[in-house]
């Protein structure tokens, strides 16, 4: 349905008019339109049906369009219509302007700024000429845009702000999608655009605003609330393919039980015109009748722009208050969730996530653009850490704010919801991975001036500086360049948040009492790789044979199958290309057989043992793997390389897993949840493919497997296989979507226990920020040093950077949460010189009762399940000492 454009098609202006606007007879035309439209919609059973068709009938007798004098007798016919009164109980409709606006979609954002300019001084033009018509507006980038290039418009929007007519909503950069930016990524929407709407209009929004997204984290709520929003507005669910969703106005309580006001209007639509067939869907189809008595309707030309129009405005006003009618009335975000809010008492509460059954295909379409967001995540993430420590220890060092701020609003960009998802032009995908490139080079550019800042005035060698941004000690096999060009493998333990002096080229032999790596190849061709921890044994084509958890024998896959299974599927979905895949693509599962002999042994052991295969997928299309297993890591990984050049096809990697549970669990922001490995209802059957971020898990008790990723979405667990999901090749509205040369990595990680307790988080973690060997352009320091570090192993540290309002540029903002699903307390370390700490909200707000005791270089913190906390850290004066390691 939806095609690539054609940038050679051209238009021709053959003819303009000028025309004379006969308002009389505009107004005529509205009157009828709305008559026939009740007539139909009211049904033959209906008396005000009969009513409306008879006051029609009656204006076309009395009217006769060659005399405009006989026009006033026809309208008063048809106002007395529109004038009897219905009842006090009758429903009543929010009526909203609204202009929905893709920030890239099928045109490439250049064009969004224009498609802005256009709708906005249409809707300036109706708030001028109706002053209540309300208009809402969200998306701070498309704002910031209109400021940049139309200066007078964003003056007007600004002037029309304060009459209360137009309304900034939604309090995020873009409309993101809702399921694959990282949680910290979640928050920086809102941190940038609630900043930017009280900037700009006075004020921070109070309502989410997410209409068109392809599905909502079970963590939104919590992100809210955290960001001043306890109201949410969206549409998208309402298409789900298979389960109709039972609610329009509900609470929806998130992972850590934080609660929001959600409404989707009932007419299903966030572009409605205003005729009397969708008045009368929004209330005959509001699922929760009885419960509540008002509805939104969003009315506008949406997606491509252009917004409500004067004829849609006649016609709401025509219906404000018909008997047989609901009540409509042009209103406010505000006004519509206050009436919500005053009938509450007894709606229904949604737990977890809500989940669109349909556009499953997004979490995997456009496999670099996926890249891209993650690499440039943890680039962000490791550039604020650097940069504040290098702030905290060295008082000449200035925090990159400004640049910071332009990264991380070209990531955001970027997490609109039709560029991360992949559902997008060609154009549009190629400008994505520029902005992530020039996020990599900047950020990588500010990584190596944090850690020079880092290295002033330290003893020691020049040479390189091994930087762990993770809030625990590590120890791990790392390739050190050397000189020359060449590198050499090293064992390196570098603290919590903090770093250690890279290794001397004659130090490089494991550390005993660790096992080194033993690489064996059979006769037969198989290959098997031992670390003492886990060993693998590999089949001739490279395929999965055996995964032994060492201390216990015990073995993690299926038996008579194997695992590292690559499978094609045929991948055509019904209606939109690059968006959806079907359950039926199931049944098309063909296993992609390998060639005995082409497994071959690539490092022979001591601190990595691997081996690597080449596998022809289809005649076009071909892939290379090197599987690894270090010593001392507790998981092995699969390095692979990938050149696709395939048509509606689905390429995904599969490992059956000797476990059996009911249920695995996927990482998503800021936490975990559950969903079903068994298909018993339709609601669990619509999971056919969900989506995870760094990791997912099968366990039952005493033991289970994890899948770890560096950058995939999509993923699956039925019965006992755990997939991940690789590739597509959808055509439209981009050809060339996923054609082309691919890297990734996954891994495999058998445990004893649960999840939590056997570190599969931390894994994760670990494969997707590998240490980092930064050269140091003075002397390196000596010795090792740590910023920060957590008693228990429930809470992560997962972003530490400089306050967005400090003064003296000396505060730190640090943002923890609990990721066990447990309640915790939990005692953070510090060794920078901290004067304060004060508990503060995601946007920085200080908590006026969350102060907290610092005393001997720590405090503590008390958590609940999956909560997210923020602090504030006042620095005093730099200090270059270190203090003592640990807690």
């Amino acid at each position: 349905m939806i095609a690539a454009p054609d940038p050679e098609k051209m238009f021709q202006v053959s003819r303009a008019e000028l025309a004379v606007f006969y308002r009389d007879v505009h107004s005529l035309l509205v009157d009828l339109e709305l008559l026939l439209g009740i007539a139909k919609g009211l049904g033959e059973d209906n008396q005000r049906s009969f009513q409306a068709l008879y006051t029609a009938n009656q204006m076309v007798n009395v009217c006769d369009p060659a005399q405009p004098e006989t026009f006033p007798v026809a309208q008063a016919l048809a106002s007395r219509f529109f004038g009897q009164r219905g009842g006090e109980s009758q429903h009543t409709i929010h009526a909203v302007g609204h202009c929905h606006i893709d920030t890239a979609w099928l045109w490439p954002f250049k064009e969004t700024v224009r498609k802005c300019a256009r709708s906005w001084t249409t809707a300036v033009q109706l708030m001028e000429q109706n002053p209540d018509f309300v208009f809402a507006c969200s998306q701070a980038q498309q704002l910031e845009w209109v400021k940049s290039h139309y200066p007078g418009l964003h003056a007007r929007l600004q002037e029309f702000a304060c009459r209360g007519q137009f309304v900034p909503v939604g309090g995020t950069w873009v409309e993101m999608d809702g399921n694959l930016p990282s949680g910290e990524a979640m928050v920086r929407q809102f941190l940038q655009g609630q900043n930017f709407f009280l900037q700009e209009f006075g004020k921070m929004c109070s309502e989410f605003w997410l209409p068109d997204t392809f599905g909502y984290s079970a963590q939104l709520p919590q992100i809210m609330r955290g960001c001043g929003i306890t109201r949410f507005l969206s549409q998208k669910l309402s298409w789900s393919l298979v389960n109709s969703f039972p609610h329009h106005t509900f609470f929806w309580e998130g992972l850590d039980g934080s609660r929001v006001l959600a409404h989707f209007p009932p007419g299903d639509s966030y572009g409605m015109q205003g005729n009397v067939e969708e008045v009368l869907k929004t209330m005959v189809k509001n699922r929760d009748k009885g419960r509540t008595n008002h509805s939104a309707f969003l009315f506008g030309f949406g997606d491509g722009g252009g917004g409500p129009t004067q004829t849609m405005v006649d016609r709401l006003k025509r219906l404000h208050n018909t008997d047989g009618l609901p009540r409509v009335q042009l209103s406010s975000p505000g006004r519509l969730f206050t009436a919500l809010e005053g009938d509450s008492g007894q709606l229904c509460t949604w737990v977890g996530e809500l989940f669109l059954e349909l556009h499953q295909g997004t979490y995997t379409t456009h496999a670099q653009i996926k890249k891209g967001n993650r690499e440039c995540e943890r680039i962000l993430h490791d550039v604020e850490l650097l940069s504040s420590l290098a702030l905290a220890r060295g008082a000449q060092f200035l925090y990159p704010a400004a640049q910071l701020q332009d990264l991380w609003r070209l990531l955001l960009l970027n997490q609109f919801h039709d560029v991360v998802t992949g559902s997008c032009i060609q154009l549009v995908a190629e400008e994505a991975m520029c902005h992530y490139e020039d996020i990599r080079s900047r950020g990588n550019t500010l990584l190596s001036a944090a850690a020079a800042a880092l290295c002033m005035g330290e003893p020691g060698p020049e040479g390189l500086l091994i930087v762990n941004t993770l809030p625990w000690e590590r120890t791990e096999v790392l390739a050190l360049p050397r000189s020359g060009g060449a590198h050499s493998l090293a064992l390196v333990t570098v603290p919590s948040m903090g770093y250690a002096p890279a290794p001397a080229p004659t130090s490089l032999q494991p550390v005993q009492p660790q096992q080194p790596v033993f690489v064996v190849q059979e006769t037969d061709g198989s290959v098997t790789l031992d670390n003492g921890i886990i060993r693998v044994r590999l089949d001739p084509t490279g395929c999965l044979t055996s995964l032994v958890l060492v201390a216990s024998g015990r073995e993690a896959i299926a038996e008579g199958a194997v695992g590292n299974q690559f499978v094609l599927f045929d991948d055509v979905p019904l209606y939109w290309d690059a968006w959806d895949v079907m359950d039926y693509h199931l049944e098309t599962r063909k296993p992609v057989l390998g060639q005995a002999g082409t497994l071959a042994v690539g490092a022979e052991g001591g601190m990595r043992g691997s081996a690597w295969f080449l596998l022809q997928i289809s005649p076009n299309s071909r892939l290379s793997q090197e599987v690894v297993l270090d010593v001392g890591c507790p998981y092995v990984r699969f390095h692979t390389e990938v050149h696709w050049h395939e048509a509606h096809k689905f390429l995904k990697v599969e490992f059956p897993a000797r476990v059996r549970s009911p249920q695995a669990t996927y990482e998503v922001q800021f936490g975990h949840l559950q969903r079903p490995t068994h298909h018993n209802t339709s609601w669990d059957w619509a999971r056919f493919e969900v989506w995870a971020h760094r990791w997912m898990d099968l366990s039952e008790h005493g033991f289970g497997l994890a899948l770890l990723n560096d950058c995939k979405y999509g993923a699956s667990v039925r019965g006992s296989v755990l997939s991940l999901s690789l590739l597509r090749a959808p055509k439209a509205p981009d050809a060339s979507a996923d054609m082309g040369r691919h890297e990734f990595t996954y891994a495999l990680m058998p445990h004893k226990g649960s999840l939590q307790d056997a570190g599969v988080i931390r894994a994760a973690y670990s494969l997707n920020f590998p240490l980092l060997a930064l050269p140091a352009p003075g002397p390196a320091p000596a010795a090792a040093w740590s910023a920060f570090s957590l008693s228990s192993p429930a809470v992560v540290l997962e972003t530490v950077k400089q306050a967005e309002s400090s003064p003296q540029g000396r505060t730190l903002v640090l943002r923890l949460y609990e990721a066990h699903g447990s309640h915790v307390d939990c005692w953070l370390r510090t060794s920078l010189p901290v004067q304060e700490a004060v508990l503060c909200d995601l946007l920085e707000r200080r908590d006026p009762a969350g102060h907290l005791p610092f005393r001997d270089a720590r405090l503590k913190l008390t958590f609940s399940p999956f909560q997210v906390q923020s602090l504030l850290l006042v620095l005093g004066p730099a200090r270059t000492e270190t203090l003592p390691l640990g807690l």
